[in-house]
């Protein structure tokens, strides 16, 4: 048996705008945290941030002193210092809008490194289809999701045994609106990314009515199967589902969940960095991207039909 340490990742992170970089930070840097990942440390940041996006770049400086001063992070002036010094990036800036330019300088930089696209990935099917040609232009591995598609309270119902029987599914989830990246692009793609999770790729259509506190988007796949998601803008939080099997129906509770979703992140991002195997499929996150921009066309169009 081998005595050769694993190999410990280093890790930059692009866009200092969201509380992710806090936990992925604290997860692998801080060896007395709760969930502590080894073989992987986050060495270098760029800060970005969205002039026009309060929620983007306010939040700039208190990270980015936070990741200097506590999990000693390098502070960078450009993507591309970023990517050099790194073994992996995690690109987590917050708005939807910047990421395939800032993808494209990423993977010019560093051909062949590993890439985490934190949510949301790309407002248009079209750019999320250009983000992966990037990828594969340059030999990239990368791969997005939500965190909400890790949650053990989900991969223990959906496994790769059952996720064949299942025959539909609904999930909830709070969907606030954020006119800079429309609709359920924003918040309501966590409850969209565990319909995924559970039916896979091939839906056909879907259809969307809401009003102002509330959304109900039904999605029909290609084989019959019905998934729906109710998004809602109450002050309602929690992330609930139904998965609905021949016989049975398994409730997924988030909230009942000792390890949070973004600890379960965290271990799927380093399985992907040892192994350089996407978990998510690319096809199925462009369809996915997809169900969103169709979702939202339909609810504003009085919930009328949009096939995808």
């Amino acid at each position: 048996m081998s005595n050769t340490p694993e190999r410990e990742f280093k890790l930059g992170l692009i866009g200092l705008d969201t509380s992710h970089v806090i936990v992925f930070s604290e997860e692998f840097n801080n060896p007395n945290a709760k969930h502590h990942l080894d073989g992987a440390k986050v060495v270098a940041a760029w800060p970005g941030g969205s002039h026009d996006l309060e929620s983007s770049i306010g939040r700039v400086p208190g990270y980015t002193k936070d990741l200097r001063e506590k999990y000693g992070v390098q502070i960078m002036d450009s993507i591309e210092a970023v990517v050099a010094a790194s073994d992996a990036i995690l690109h987590t800036s917050l708005d939807g809008r910047v990421h395939l330019e800032q993808f494209q300088r990423i993977a010019a930089a560093g051909p062949g490194k590993p890439v985490f696209v934190d949510k949301p990935f790309a407002l248009r099917t079209a750019d999320a289809r250009a983000i992966f040609a990037v990828a594969k232009k340059f030999g990239c591995p990368v791969f997005t999701s939500s965190s909400l598609r890790f949650t053990g309270a989900l991969t223990r119902i959906v496994t790769p045994e059952t996720k064949p029987t299942v025959k539909g599914a609904q999930f909830h989830g709070p969907a606030a609106f954020e006119p800079t990246n429309p609709g359920f692009y924003w918040y309501g793609i966590h409850p969209i990314e565990m319909l995924y999770t559970t039916m896979g790729a091939g839906c056909r259509s879907v259809r969307c009515t809401g009003n102002d506190t509330f959304d109900l988007i039904t999605g029909v796949w290609a084989d019959g199967r019905i998934g729906s998601v109710h998004c809602n803008r109450t002050g309602n939080y929690e992330y609930h589902g139904l998965v609905h099997f021949e016989k049975t129906t398994a409730h997924v509770n988030v909230q009942t969940e000792e390890k949070g979703f973004f600890a379960c992140l965290a271990e799927a991002v380093l399985e992907f960095l040892r192994t350089r195997q996407p978990p998510v499929p690319a096809e199925e996150s462009i369809e996915l991207i997809r169900f969103i921009e169709a979702a939202n066309e339909s609810r504003a169009n009085d919930g009328r039909e949009v096939l995808l």
